[in-house]
């Protein structure tokens, strides 16, 4: 994917917000495509992961086939971005996943899926995020998981007043507990798409 060619990047498309996410790729010269089955992520060179219902993409990606193929795509190092949903996707541990409910794994983190409460619960806030540099992101969180505990091999990127963790990566992945796709703030995809090329 080196020099001007535009990269190649699928957005999970089986239930969730996609088309935002395939809207913001595109807006920064992303060759951006829904992906729902095997064959269609064997084309692309990055992932993202949106917000949505986790334990409806769970459930969706193992019917569709596309559960292994997800995991074989992480552990083989595909740039992988997972948004609020996304985020519990791609955690090791889901603390309060519901019986049966299964994550891809790859990122060493433990979330905990609906930590802010029901969507009237939902909030926006500014977080610092040096990675990305000034201003300070514009976040919405809605319904958002949170992270609880992270590996050693994990690095913070953003953490509300609290302390709480809300944005991380580890290698390959990238997982933010808000939705970057909705306030028109495209850095968070800027960054991914940088590390999609650099793969």
């Amino acid at each position: 994917m080196a020099g001007s060619a535009a990269p190649v990047v699928g957005v999970l498309a089986l239930q969730g917000d996609f088309r935002e996410h395939i809207a913001v790729l595109h807006s920064l010269g992303a060759d951006a495509r829904p992906i729902r089955r095997p064959e269609e992520l064997a084309e692309v060179a990055g992932l993202v992961i949106p917000g949505g219902e986790s334990t409806v993409m769970d459930k969706l990606s193992r019917a569709f086939g596309l559960a292994e193929p997800l995991k074989a795509a992480i552990s083989s190092g595909m740039p992988v971005y997972g948004t609020c949903a996304g985020l519990i996707m791609i955690a090791d541990r889901v603390l309060d996943a519901i019986e049966g409910q299964q994550s891809l794994g790859g990122l060493d983190i433990s979330v905990r899926r609906n930590a802010f409460g029901s969507q009237l619960d939902s909030f926006e806030t500014d977080l610092d995020i040096p990675v990305l540099g000034d201003p300070p992101v514009h976040a919405v969180f809605i319904r958002a998981p949170i992270v609880e505990d992270a590996g050693g091999g994990v690095r913070a990127l953003a953490s509300l007043g609290d302390g709480r963790i809300v944005a991380v990566e580890q290698g390959n992945l990238l997982g933010t507990s808000f939705h970057p796709e909705m306030t028109g703030d495209t850095r968070f995809h800027e960054y991914f798409l940088g590390r999609v090329r650099s793969a």
